[in-house]
């Protein structure tokens, strides 16, 4: 049934070849895929110039048109170990948009040249602009410093949410491990008040309640207030969609697997600020 009676060659070799490879699976793998399953003999140069063929389609890809408005984007960023001369850790920016009719789209994946920064991303949103994409209407990101001006920036309009998600983790940087669970059960009737206002209140109890142990926590919400309420003037299923960064972060944890697989998963880290990446916290923080 694999190999038709007769048949010396498989074929559609190259197009197992690329979807072995886009699964994560090294040169070595794939030449032993080929044994076991098929008893057929590639190498391994063989399998390396396939997948060099796709070489020029990744770079049509990276420069190709882009729609002129996205309703909603996510972007984040993962660092990984990259062996180039020394082994150094390198952020890639990746821009996940949704178009306008519903459907998820990568943008784009950048290399950085250093540790994430709100200036290199200002080079990633002009470089979309430039492409087609004259307007965004809602930006998801985390809580970077200076992030939401490098989107301003580029789209003046834009309103930026901060994921919700992250801005808990970030307040745990100044909390005590113990009181984590008691935290989040103070904060979640804010992040899902039925409005702006219902949220100022639930709030200002969080504050009373929590503000004298951990006041760095509740200046940090009211500094990241501007950018944490766009989402509360929506309804339950759109808020669930643009109040975290969770549709991008599932499309990181397929690099990570495809790190993971290749014998690297030591070498690479997301990007994490104080012990927020331990914290177990529900992917969806409306539920």
């Amino acid at each position: 049934m694999i190999v038709p009676k007769r048949k010396r060659r498989l074929d559609g070799i190259d197009q197992i070849v690329l979807s072995l490879t886009a699964r994560g699976l090294t040169t070595g793998e794939i030449v032993a895929h080929f044994d076991e399953v098929y008893g057929a003999k590639v190498s391994r140069d063989t399998v390396s110039r396939i997948t060099e063929k796709v070489t020029s389609e990744l770079a049509e890809w990276a420069s190709r048109p882009l729609d002129v408005l996205y309703p909603v984007i996510f972007v984040d960023a993962i660092v990984v170990k990259v062996r180039d001369g020394q082994v150094r850790n390198t952020p890639f920016y990746v821009v996940m948009g949704v178009t306008t009719n519903g459907e998820r789209d990568i943008l784009g994946i950048w290399a950085g040249d250093g540790q994430e920064g709100a200036r290199f991303w200002l080079q990633v949103f002009t470089e979309l602009k430039n492409r087609g994409g004259e307007d965004v209407l809602i930006a998801v990101c985390d809580g970077l410093k200076g992030l939401p001006e490098a989107i301003n920036t580029t789209w003046e309009q834009t309103v930026v949410q901060q994921c919700i998600v992250h801005l808990i983790r970030n307040s745990f940087r100044y909390a005590g491990r113990q009181h984590r669970d008691a935290l989040v059960r103070s904060l979640k009737p804010v992040y899902s008040a039925p409005s702006e206002q219902a949220a100022k209140d639930r709030f200002e109890e969080f504050a009373a309640e929590w503000g004298q142990r951990y006041p760095a926590i509740v200046q940090l919400w009211r500094s990241s207030w501007a950018e944490f309420v766009p989402f509360l003037e929506y309804d339950v299923e759109i808020r669930r969609v643009i109040c975290t960064t969770n549709a991008i972060e599932s499309i990181n944890a397929r690099y990570r697997r495809a790190v993971r697989a290749r014998g690297h998963s030591s070498a690479w880290t997301l990007p994490q600020r104080g012990r927020g990446a331990e914290v177990p916290l529900p992917r969806d923080p409306l539920a």
